[in-house]
């Protein structure tokens, strides 16, 4: 049993609402235009807010190969204002590469519509605008999050699958879908397909019982098994229905058999196989909000590059050149992010150190030192004592190098390993780390970054300058979680972006770029690393 909070605030007063509500919004669509001519489009859907005559990306769908009618699984979340007329476009796009460029796809077609009649409607359906003519259209499902929220982790395998390949057995993955109220069906996951065979192991998966069933333990839940195909039109082998009430009661080794619905009136038939649960449990899972109201801090570590490609610091073109009438970019990514971790770090005590300079008196080079000049007491009180310690550093220091960030790295993770021996959820560090180049030990830092990624921190990198940054989007493994030969990282804890995509835009676009990740981190290592609740509970007022 949970203890309870060794205080709680007087009063009575309710805990604040939420400024806004996040809407995710599920995206399918049916009848693409083919722009491919020796195979089908590749379809991507990305989604603006529209403001005047000013778009915006909001977010995207994965891409999804070879098809026409594709069900995308990544869903965009959008903050919903009751007291706005929220215009948002969805523009369907042919990508034929892999960086996901849309300034080089064919375009398929677009909808335009307010968020207000999209939650207003249980299944949303417009035809897509081609060049004036209607060709295909979009289904939209819009599910607000909010309340407690709980998560289904299982592990499934297949038994005696159908075979569907003529020169192999199947290449069977699932899909779970669950029931809306019309009667119509929306994706809620889909699990990787594994390669030529009728028995199939999938790897564990969890899923938040709001995707899955909408929180109702009723809700009909619809599991299809499919056999892959590399065009895209991937067979059917069977399906079963089934509801979390259900799945909460089956114990270890229960079996559903998967029928073909075009199988089924055959004479003698029995079933496509079988789906065996191995295990499933459903936890409690935590909010960002709940942790943080529950006595967890996020603890600002700052990381500043000091080798001699910034420019002599005396020097107008230096980019740590202190004389000009704008704030430097290492000064503004530092006030952009800091001003917004600062309201969840109490003790306003900041760890600042820089690398790659040569430091007086012996003038040899350092990969770490203290901004402040105190090797054992690195912290400066507050964003203007991190300032303040950089401005007197830059007029003290010799800029040298190599660029190397591990030493950095390192030493927040020892931090955040200390704070892992608590088994609380109660300190959580982010570094930011501002450097105007690639790093020349990559290596090394991937290491430190994969070994951190089971700790609870987070990275924040910021690259000022012009410099050719493509190499530094490996860290930011927002597809595929970083790896480096046979390590793999638990978690995706980096959020890399060039100073210059905002270098004209205000600071808080900075942050919100920089920053928009880590609600996520936090909650994944608290409720899927860690495995604990709030240090306590949130003040809910009176007892009744």
């Amino acid at each position: 049993m949970q203890q309870p909070p060794p205080y709680a605030p007087q009063g009575g007063a309710p805990p604040p609402a939420a400024m806004v509500s996040k809407v995710e919004m599920t995206i399918s669509c049916e009848g693409l235009r083919d722009a491919d001519v020796f195979s089908k489009s590749d379809p991507i859907c990305v989604v603006y807010n529209l403001e005047g005559n000013k778009r915006r990306e909001i977010g995207r769908t994965e891409r999804i190969d070879d098809n026409l009618n594709p069900k995308f699984q990544k869903q965009v979340i959008v903050d919903y204002h009751f007291e706005e007329v929220q215009k948002l476009a969805f523009h369907v796009f042919d990508i034929d590469d892999n960086n996901n460029d849309v300034s080089k796809a064919d375009f398929l077609g677009k909808c335009e519509c307010t968020l207000g009649q999209i939650v207003s409607s249980s299944n949303f359906k417009r035809p897509l605008d081609y060049l004036g003519r209607n060709f295909g259209s979009i289904s939209i499902q819009a599910q607000e999050q909010g309340g407690m929220q709980k998560s289904v982790a299982m592990t499934l395998k297949g038994v005696k699958l159908d075979k569907k390949d003529w020169f192999g057995k199947s290449d069977p993955f699932l899909e779970f879908h669950r029931q809306l109220l019309d009667g119509s069906y929306a994706l809620a996951h889909r699990t990787e397909f594994i390669k030529n065979t009728l028995n199939p192991n999938w790897k564990p998966m969890k899923i938040n019982t709001r995707r899955l069933c909408n929180n109702n333990p009723d809700t009909v839940i619809r599991v299809e098994c499919f056999d892959w195909n590399s065009n895209g039109s991937h067979d059917l082998i069977g399906e079963f229905f089934t509801t979390l009430a259900e799945l909460e009661q089956a114990n270890a080794g229960k079996t559903f058999p998967l029928v073909h619905p075009k199988k089924k009136s055959k004479r003698g038939y029995r079933h496509s196989g079988e789906i065996v649960v191995e295990t499933l449990t459903v936890a409690r899972e935590y909010s960002f909000l709940e942790y943080i109201q529950g006595g967890c801090e996020l603890n600002f570590v700052v990381g500043i590059d000091f080798t001699g490609s910034n420019g002599d610091p005396r020097d107008p073109s230096s980019l740590h050149y202190l004389g000009g009438t704008t704030p430097n970019q290492y000064t503004q990514a530092i006030n952009a992010v800091g001003n917004v971790i600062q309201d969840y770090d109490s003790d306003q005590l900041y760890p600042a150190f820089g690398f790659g300079a040569r430091l007086p008196p012996t003038w040899q080079v350092s990969h770490q030192f203290s901004l402040n000049g105190n090797p054992s007491e690195p912290d400066c009180h507050g964003i203007q004592g991190i300032l303040g310690a950089y401005q007197q550093c830059i007029n003290s220091v010799q800029l040298y190098g190599p660029t190397n960030a591990s030493p950095i790295v390192g030493n927040v993770a020892k931090m955040a390993r200390e704070a892992l021996h608590q088994q609380q959820a109660k300190d959580y560090y982010i570094l930011l780390l501002i450097t105007d180049g690639i790093l020349t030990d990559m290596d090394q830092t991937i290491h430190m970054i994969i070994e951190a990624s089971e700790l609870p921190m987070s990275i924040i990198i910021v690259g000022v300058g012009n410099a050719d940054f493509s190499d530094m989007e490996r860290l930011d493994a927002d597809d595929a979680l970083l790896s480096i030969g046979n390590r793999k990282a638990k978690r995706d804890i980096v959020q890399f972006v060039p100073f210059r995509d905002f270098k004209n835009g205000l600071p808080d676009r900075l942050a919100a770029s920089v920053l928009k990740e880590v609600p996520g981190q936090v909650r994944e290592m608290y409720n899927d690393i860690l495995r604990v609740p709030p240090l306590y509970q949130p003040f809910n007022g009176p007892p009744s």
